[in-house]
């Protein structure tokens, strides 16, 4: 099997092949693996397919309704490639992901924590990944160093209204009582302004309907969690 063929058959369901690795005993990757194909979301094309799929009661009637989307288009997608999918949401315990993509693919921890790329900035995610049986060969994964190491102003750390982000240190509390006030709404509805700030990977921005999911998805869940 190609990777042009597990490329194409997730971007009919609107999401994007994030590189892939051959696995070793210290990925975690289980089951039967001999080749591990992320796959994600950057650009537009995930959040049409995803609206374009679903109705807008289900996308306000269920918890995780992107999650619940994400599940069922990748498990169509890996059985007809004959693969296993692998989710990031589905736990505890929860699957390395993050260590798995900077297998994959050139993206670095950014000050405020979540995983930048040279090209997407801070606009992108992974949803899932395919793990094939046999060793597949796969595109040369590029060489890039982190964006952030040429910031030298790194606007992320000093634009949150309520000093919610530091390097090393997130302070929860302080921004769900931020985002979930008045003066909190421009975080709720076009996202965080500590992400907003990083000059990588603007014009791959999320459009406010996703950006307002998201937001209501972080609240839910955190507070769910205290």
């Amino acid at each position: 099997m190609e990777f042009t063929e597990i490329s194409d058959a997730a971007a009919l369901v609107g999401l994007t092949c994030r590189g892939g690795f051959h696995p070793c005993p210290d990925d975690a990757v289980p089951g039967e693996a001999g080749t591990v194909v992320l796959v994600g979301n950057a650009g537009p094309d995930m959040w049409r397919a995803f609206t374009a799929g679903t109705s807008s009661e289900d996308r306000q009637g269920s918890d995780n309704p992107l999650d619940t989307w994400t599940r069922r288009v990748l498990t169509g997608v890996a059985r007809s490639l004959g693969a296993t999918p692998l989710f990031p949401f589905e736990g505890p315990p929860f699957l390395p992901f993050s260590r798995w993509a900077k297998r994959a693919e050139p993206v670095f921890t950014s000050p405020v924590g979540p995983l930048i790329h040279p090209e997407y900035g801070l606009w992108h995610a992974y949803r899932g990944a395919l793990v094939f049986a046999k060793i597949l060969a796969l595109p040369p994964r590029p060489e890039a160093i982190s964006p952030c190491d040429q910031c030298a102003d790194k606007p992320c750390l000093s634009t949150c209204p309520v000093d919610a982000l530091s390097a090393g240190r997130y302070d929860v509390p302080a921004c769900l009582a931020h985002i979930t006030s008045p003066a909190g709404m421009d975080c709720m509805m076009l996202h965080c302004r500590a992400r907003r700030a990083c000059p990588v990977g603007r014009r791959y921005q999320y459009e406010p309907d996703q950006s307002m999911l998201h937001m209501r998805g972080f609240v839910g869940h955190k507070t769910l969690a205290r």
